[in-house]
């Protein structure tokens, strides 16, 4: 089989690429695509492991292509969310002052925002700051309100995407590793892994691997190396603290510590921002978490009398470009997207829609009229209601009223459908990204005998 289309990477940008392209239709035909990862499972790199913030955009470099997609992403990403069910909670950002210098800033971080289209800022003196997060330490001068933030999963997004994509006939192939390129005049040659793949236009969504398939196909125009990012995660019961993103004022070396709730209840802090040459090193490290609990411990003492539920890391690609990536090279019927920051999970649904009016223009394509309906995702989110808490849902299924994880409150229902999906949980990694389970306070002590059986059953 020739593909009309190969999209590799399935990380949030390129599950919402496979989702959009798989979407279109070129001369009364559907396009045919096909979605690659080298992973197990789909955003189980850079994807899984975020701030999980849907930003505004409303401090991003004014002019660039980030500062427009990251603008359009967030309205494409909250109706998306909206309807397919993915978690999402508007806790609007505050920008914390401590110093006279931060605040002079304020200012013109409202510039900038109104520069990127965001009108919504207010600037508040401490007492202010105070009466929307009275747990702030000591100290604060002033703050930057951004009302429009959310919280999102990060998790639930991707997953939607590859859902949707696979509805619409995406052939999807796990543990594919790409490791040669071969562009001849009408269709591209894939070696990888599992055997020889063809097709007509190579989309590359590689995430960190990105800069390196580039390389292949003979360009040089970006460099990629791994960012590492510890962040500390807090029980439920220090979410009273904390109902609002703080964000500190940015610097010249970064944005900074945040602080924020999540959409599963907790509070998270971090990231660090360690810049590093092994492309795979996730490990958490004894000086990440007392960096951070420094950190937090100005930010909001009280913190860090809570219990820890989790520390982890991720991996993001930081460029050597000032900008994204995203370019086609028609010649090769290539489109690259490339050195996607923090913002990506925001941004993926406008990069999707951006790359493909780079191949419209080039192979003109129009939306499919046989489209099925968007998929709904189980909730795993606070916001609203958890299946055991459904009546009608348990009176028609009594497994939905039967809890397995009690620190996540994670019912048989919801795992056996997360082992049965037509995008599976194959370990428990990707089951935990899929219902919370083993993700509380006892990390799976409890419960993890009673799940493995399940998977060895699903199996």
């Amino acid at each position: 089989m020739t593909f009309d289309c190969i999209v590799v990477g399935a990380g949030v940008v390129g599950t919402a690429l496979a989702r959009e392209l798989s979407g279109c239709s070129h001369q009364g035909r559907a396009l045919n695509v096909a979605l690659v990862e080298a992973r197990e499972d789909i955003g189980d790199a850079t994807s899984k492991a975020n701030t999980a913030i849907l930003h505004t955009g409303f401090d991003a470099t004014p002019g660039t292509m980030e500062s427009r997609l990251v603008r359009r992403g967030y309205h494409l990403l909250l109706n998306y969310a909206l309807e397919a069910g993915i978690p999402v909670e508007r806790t609007g950002a505050l920008l914390v002052a401590w110093t006279e210098d931060e605040c002079l800033s304020l200012p013109m971080l409202q510039d900038k925002a109104v520069s990127n289209g965001y009108l919504a800022t207010s600037i508040v003196n401490a007492q202010e700051v105070y009466a929307r997060a009275p747990s702030l330490g000591p100290g604060v001068l002033g703050g930057l309100m951004v009302p429009d933030e959310f919280i999102i999963c990060p998790w639930t997004t991707p997953l939607a995407f590859a859902h949707d994509a696979i509805a619409r006939g995406v052939h999807l192939h796990l543990n594919t590793k790409v490791t040669g390129v071969t562009v001849g005049p009408d269709e591209t040659v894939l070696e990888t892994s599992t055997g020889q793949m063809r097709t007509r236009w190579l989309i590359n969504a590689a995430g960190l691997g990105s800069d390196i398939l580039d390389s292949s196909l003979g360009h040089d125009r970006f460099h990629l190396h791994p960012r590492r990012g510890q962040l500390i995660v807090f029980d439920k019961l220090a979410r009273s603290l904390v109902d609002v993103i703080v964000l500190p004022v940015p610097s010249k070396v970064g944005k900074g510590v945040l602080i924020s709730p999540t959409v599963f209840g907790n509070v998270m802090l971090g990231p660090t921002a360690e810049d590093l040459t092994d492309r795979s090193d996730t490990a958490t490290t004894d000086e990440g978490l007392a960096f951070l609990r420094d950190k937090g411990a100005k930010i909001v003492p009280a913190l860090l009398h809570e219990e820890v539920t989790a520390m982890y890391a991720g991996l993001r690609a930081a460029s050597d470009q000032t900008d994204v990536t995203v370019e086609i090279n028609a010649d090769q019927r290539y489109v690259v997207a490339g050195g996607i920051r923090s913002t990506g999970l925001t941004a993926s649904m406008a990069i999707a829609e951006h790359v493909r009016s780079l191949i419209d223009a080039n192979l003109p394509l129009a939306d499919r009229t046989d489209l099925p309906p968007t998929v709904r995702m189980p909730n795993i989110g606070e916001n609203e209601l958890r299946p055991f808490q459904d009546e009608s849902l348990i009176a028609a299924d009594s497994a939905y009223g039967e809890i397995v994880c009690f620190c996540e409150r994670v019912t048989r229902g919801e795992i056996r459908d997360a082992l049965e999906s037509d995008l599976p949980a194959r370990d428990l990694d990707g089951l935990r990204r899929r219902t919370r389970a083993q993700m509380g306070r006892c990390q799976g002590f409890f419960c993890g005998a009673e799940i493995q059986a399940m998977m060895d059953g699903a199996g």
